[in-house]
């Protein structure tokens, strides 16, 4: 064996290895936090913090070199970043836009209380933060990143959520996932404008060709392309046999061209990939066709690669001395307010009684996995340092965490309550 075909086989070995330890990890902390009354995906992002710096790492820190040899990062990198592609085509394939036509009173308000006063507060906070963390590069970009990160509500963890507790087709669940949509849409189109101001370094010209790029693509895929993926679809359809081998590679290779001109453009591949998913939004049978294909895949392999490449980079070491820790509590703080609060009584000031008021500023405050999207990006622009990509990660997971126990209390004696008692959450839970 050649030196070069010797040292692939060793770093084939270390990935498997790698690759061993994530999918097991993530599926037994899926059962784990199941059981504990949490959804599967709780499970599956403590599993990637637990593997990380923070406990792994600390405990073992010979072994966790040798299971997470630094050699490999670089694939694992790749590899998440095509999962979050696929997944984000996934994600705009089952956006809902019938979801904005109903309830538009309540939901609009919701929606836009939820947008304006988390961005407000993190922008605010992320001023303060720079100059107090004495961090270097512009505070405007730091700030930026800030208000995103607090705006994002995770529609793919929601959605999970609600679809376990049996709640997604009553008024609430309707104006909620209404509300959490508008978001969803609103804090993408921030996500890509925020990226392109940071990648244009403050460039008006650049910035503005940016801009210009951005658009032409969205008009180019809903004007062009769209129309001839209808047709393509139609006559893949027709066979009645669902998607062929040949159709899957045609759909890949589009994903992947999406995902290669926002890159060109100069704002992240995913947002190419998901525009794709949202164009055909409306395409029912092939979109469940597309969920048998893909779905199961991205959820097992790629989602556990992302969840522990997250973990690696989250060191809760790094929030040593008297000020990081109680700046944490600000950014949980912030982050709760913005969304729970705000959210809360924007519901409230349409009609809807407190209880129920709180039960969507709950669900609505519901990070997961769009937020932690958000801050890789910010710490891959470097925009975000180890200490405030640490607090921002818990400030996730613990929004994620606490969304299920309080819809548990709060649900009681509400419209809401009778299709809960009827869910396999609820079934899965008693004796």
């Amino acid at each position: 064996m050649s030196p070069a075909s010797a040292r692939a086989e060793n770093l084939l070995l270390v990935v498997l290895i790698q690759l061993i330890a994530i999918i097991a990890s993530a599926r037994l902390f899926g059962r784990l936090f199941r059981r504990m009354g949490q959804p599967l995906v709780c499970g599956e992002i403590a599993a990637g913090l637990i593997l990380g710096p923070s406990l792994f790492g600390g405990l073992f820190p010979d072994l966790f070199q040798n299971v997470f040899n630094p050699a490999v990062a670089p694939t694992f990198s790749i590899l998440s970043q095509i999962g979050l592609m696929f997944l984000m085509f996934l994600i705009g394939l089952e956006f809902d836009f019938a979801h904005l036509k109903d309830n538009r009173g309540a939901a609009l308000s919701v929606s836009i209380v939820g947008i304006v006063l988390p961005f407000t507060l993190g922008f605010a906070l992320g001023h303060w933060m720079h100059g107090a963390l004495a961090l270097s590069g512009s505070w405007i970009n730091f700030a930026l990143f800030m208000s995103a990160a607090m705006s994002i509500t995770a529609i793919p963890v929601l959605g999970r959520i609600m679809l376990e507790l049996n709640i997604t087709r009553t008024r609430i669940g309707s104006i909620t996932i209404s509300a959490a949509a508008v978001d969803d849409a609103t804090g993408w189109i921030l996500l890509a404008a925020i990226t392109a101001v940071v990648r244009s370094t403050l460039d008006p010209v650049k910035f503005g060709l940016m801009v210009v790029e951005t658009i032409s693509f969205a008009a180019l895929m809903v004007w062009v392309v769209r129309p001839l993926l209808k047709r393509w679809i139609r006559k893949v359809m027709s066979s009645g046999r669902g998607i062929s081998f040949d159709a899957l590679a045609l759909l890949l290779v589009g994903i992947m061209l999406a995902g290669i001109a926002t890159n060109v453009i100069g704002i992240f591949s995913i947002f190419g990939a998901f525009f794709l998913g949202a164009i055909l939004y409306d395409e029912t049978e092939f979109r469940e066709a597309i969920q048998e294909r893909l779905r199961d895949f991205v959820t097992v392999f790629f989602l556990p690669i992302f969840f522990t490449y997250t973990g690696l980079r989250t060191d809760v070491g790094t929030l040593s001395g008297r000020t990081l820790w109680p700046m944490c509590g600000l950014v949980l703080a912030a982050a709760v307010i913005g969304k729970f609060g705000g959210c809360t009584l924007a519901a409230r000031g349409n009609g809807v009684s407190w209880r129920e008021s709180a039960i969507i500023g709950v669900m609505m405050n519901t990070r997961g996995l769009m937020e932690l999207i958000v801050i890789n990006m910010g710490y891959d622009l470097g925009i975000l340092p180890k200490s405030v990509f640490c607090m921002l990660v818990i400030m996730a997971v613990l929004t994620t965490y606490m969304t299920t126990p309080l819809l548990r209390r709060l649900i009681r004696s509400t419209e809401l309550e009778p299709y809960y008692i009827k869910s396999q959450f609820m079934q899965g839970l008693r004796p």
